[in-house]
């Protein structure tokens, strides 16, 4: 099976022309513009958290984190918000703050709506959610949770661009970045006014098909445990791992991938993966034994038996044949008598890097106000600032 090359494309509808306007910093001509926010409430809160001493992530924060983005995109012009509902608090804090800015004219902010979708806090709010927001035709979502929150948006995102942002426990695939500097890439990639082709990349992710359910997918690690019920699905005990599948690996991750990232580093843009089939430490099947941060505060030895490269496109058979399987982090499948195989998928979500979109933008004077520029952010103007 061949590999897929996949490709950014532009996102349909989104012009350069700029104009001044009294309601944002800078103003679009073109139609208006929507951003979903997913802000995942118990996101930071599992027993890994626990286990390890680690500090939670309280939803006040979320809420502050929601409120700074929108400041950041009501200045740059984005009409409309739609956000996922949930029983926490963080809409609610979000609207009373919305309604304290109505005296607050040098604040704007884009009109929120929150969605009429189930909040039954499971991971179906949000599926639901997502979708809906596809079907509203948000241009970017802003995603604030960790690596599994990522997957559930991953899964149903389509060609929606994610905008990452890191607020659970397992926090390899999204970003730990100032949230009114992802507000304002978001706003610039929605708006049209840094290039897709510049401020978009494209992730792996794995595909884990099992002899009898149609597949899920990871986009960090897959994981098959010698556990056999979901349980707390947080994953944190290392010798009950049998097999790891990884899409990255970096030496400085924290999570299960760390192990793979201290033996084999992989990086996001390498069109490989590894497979690493596990031992006890220190053992004579364990070819090497490593000691990686599997959790915040929380160091382990894990025994590795071999290492195998993962191809795009070819499935790879794994040993296992019962036990649960975990998915960035946290069991979600329980299976027995079964067959499993894995894929690399270089073609998983597009996501905004932000570094890349703000210095396009500062090359290009796309957020200057001055009178000069105008905020036109045009491609072939890129002046000195020095004379």
């Amino acid at each position: 099976m061949r590999a897929r090359v996949c490709y950014a494309a532009a996102l349909p509808g989104r012009g350069l022309g700029l104009v001044e306007s009294a309601s944002s910093v800078l103003r679009p001509l073109r139609t208006p513009s929507s951003v979903g926010i997913v802000a995942n409430p118990a996101s930071g809160r599992d027993i890994r958290r626990l286990v390890s001493r680690a500090s939670v992530f309280p939803t006040i924060e979320k809420s502050n984190m929601v409120q700074r983005m929108l400041s950041a995109l009501g200045a740059l012009g984005v009409d409309r918000v739609l956000m996922m509902p949930e029983l926490t608090g963080i809409c609610a804090d979000v609207h009373r703050a919305g309604q304290r800015l109505r005296a607050s004219p040098d604040v704007r902010w884009p009109r929120v709506q929150v969605l009429d979708t189930r909040s039954e806090e499971s991971v179906q709010d949000t599926l639901e959610a997502v979708d809906r927001m596809v079907a509203e035709g948000v241009a970017v979502i802003i995603v604030l949770g960790g690596d599994g929150t990522h997957r559930a948006v991953a899964s149903r995102c389509g060609a929606v661009p994610l905008a990452t942002l890191s607020s659970g426990t397992n926090n390899v695939f999204p970003d730990l970045r100032e949230a009114t500097v992802t507000g304002l890439a978001a706003g610039l990639v929605a708006l049209g006014r840094v290039p897709a082709g510049i401020a978009l990349r494209r992730r792996k992710l794995l595909r884990v098909a099992t002899s009898t359910h149609p597949g899920e997918i990871a986009l960090v690690d897959a994981c098959v445990s010698t556990l056999t019920h979901v349980g707390a699905r947080a994953l944190w005990q290392p010798d009950t791992i049998s097999e790891m599948a990884v899409t990255f690996a970096e030496p400085d991750a924290i999570g299960l991938s760390s192990v793979a990232g201290l033996l084999h580093p992989v990086g996001r843009e390498d069109p490989h993966g590894l497979l690493l089939r596990l031992a006890r430490p220190r053992s004579a099947e364990a070819r090497m034994t490593v000691a990686a941060p599997i959790a915040p505060g929380l160091i382990a030895e894990v025994g590795v038996a071999a290492v195998e490269m993962l191809v795009p496109g070819r499935p790879t058979a794994l040993q296992a044949r019962s036990g649960t399987l975990a998915l960035d982090g946290e069991r979600e499948l329980e299976f027995s008598a079964a067959e499993l195989a894995v894929t690399l998928d270089l073609c998983g979500p597009f996501i905004i890097d932000v570094p890349a979109t703000l210095s396009w933008a500062a090359r290009h004077g796309v957020l200057r106000t001055d009178d000069r520029v105008r905020g036109n952010g045009s491609p072939h103007r890129e002046e000195p600032l020095f004379t």
